[in-house]
């Protein structure tokens, strides 16, 4: 460890201010930076206060310690918010989370205006939070990470366990009635349910006429919403991760927007789609200032290991200050990490001066 002389430390003061910086002078009671509250939506068939949910918040608290978890839910009733994962208008969801994380104190500002937040969709919370952020008034998403999204929807409805009697209900009604509002405003997997034209390989007609979800996010429409575009593009990170032998998202690569074709399985990039080549949700401009990552995880769909979660903590979540800048910033902040002790030692020294 290095010894701090009284004028090295003089020196290092003299040209640590100098520097211009936003780090706020060191007092006694100065603390650690609070991490940005976390937003977790869960997947098709779970609950907002699943065990497994809970593990994975209280893992993101251990490894940013004051990390205030916000399970999205659409009940506070667990078997009706497991329901709402199946049957429901996902724009009106969409609007109820919206109103219900603005009456969160512990998530506004101080002005109760807008929320600066991370967020973490597991399945279809993924796309779920993309809506959220492109919808919501007053949400700011630094870090957006998804595992197993169908962010390019499904091309087939996810198989039912034997007693999962919801989850037949649900496909049962969908079957030939995909694209009825009836079906369009109830049931959820409809909602971003996409079907190509085999000939040109484009969206269908229904599919862009009736969608009542995925056509509008991810601005497949003739007019397109600048504000979605905008606000995708604010993001800081938004990290895909596609699960490599994912066989209930059906195309699994829908987790990295990329288009499939059913007949050939030829798969077209994200980057190679007009999507990104003309920008129509801001992941261009995004992709451009290093904030799209696209990842590939070995195991089945959501079948996740700690240490995958740890490194995304670490990584993208936790306080604002964790990322450091350009090459000088990173020298302002060893600098004053360094003059911090002595900063310390010399505010105490001046009560006996």
């Amino acid at each position: 460890m290095r010894i701090l002389t009284l004028p090295s430390i003089l020196s290092y003061l003299a040209f640590a201010s100098a520097l211009p910086t936003s780090h706020a002078p060191l007092t006694a009671s100065s603390s650690v930076a609070k991490p940005l509250p976390l937003l977790i939506w869960h997947g098709l068939g779970d609950t907002y206060d699943a065990d497994g949910l809970r593990e994975t918040g209280q893992l993101a608290e251990k490894i940013n310690p004051g990390t205030y978890i916000s399970y999205v839910h659409v009940d506070e009733d667990s078997t009706k918010d497991r329901s709402g994962t199946f049957f429901g208008n996902i724009t009106t969801q969409i609007a109820q989370v919206c109103e219900d994380l603005h009456q969160d104190t512990n998530l506004t500002s101080s002005d109760g205006q807008e929320l600066r937040v991370d967020a973490l969709g597991f399945s279809q919370g993924g796309q779920f939070l993309r809506g959220l952020l492109e919808r919501c008034e007053g949400v700011k998403i630094r870090s957006l990470v998804t595992f197993g999204s169908q962010h390019n929807g499904i091309a087939q409805f996810p198989a039912c366990g034997t007693y999962d009697l919801l989850c037949k209900g649900a496909t049962g009604l969908i079957k030939g009635n995909a694209w009825t509002d009836y079906i369009q405003n109830r049931v959820v997997p409809a909602q971003y349910y996409r079907t190509l034209n085999e000939t040109t390989g484009m969206p269908t007609q229904d599919y862009l006429n009736h969608s009542n979800f995925l056509a509008d996010i991810n601005n497949e429409r003739r007019v397109k919403n600048q504000t979605y575009a905008d606000r995708m593009a604010s993001l800081e990170n938004f990290v895909m991760y596609v699960f490599e032998e994912d066989v209930t998202v059906i195309p699994k690569e829908s987790g990295w927007f990329a288009e499939v074709n059913s007949t050939t399985g030829e798969v077209t990039p994200l980057r190679e789609r007009s999507l990104y080549k003309e920008d129509w949700l801001g992941l261009k401009r995004l992709d451009e200032k290093g904030g799209l990552m696209l990842k590939t995880h070995p195991n089945g769909h959501m079948q996740l290991e700690d240490e995958v979660l740890v490194d995304v903590f670490k990584t993208y979540f936790g306080p604002e200050e964790k990322k450091r800048g350009g090459s000088m910033d990173l020298v302002k902040d060893v600098v004053l990490d360094a003059v911090a002790p002595a900063q310390r030692v010399l505010l105490d020294a001046k009560e006996y001066l």
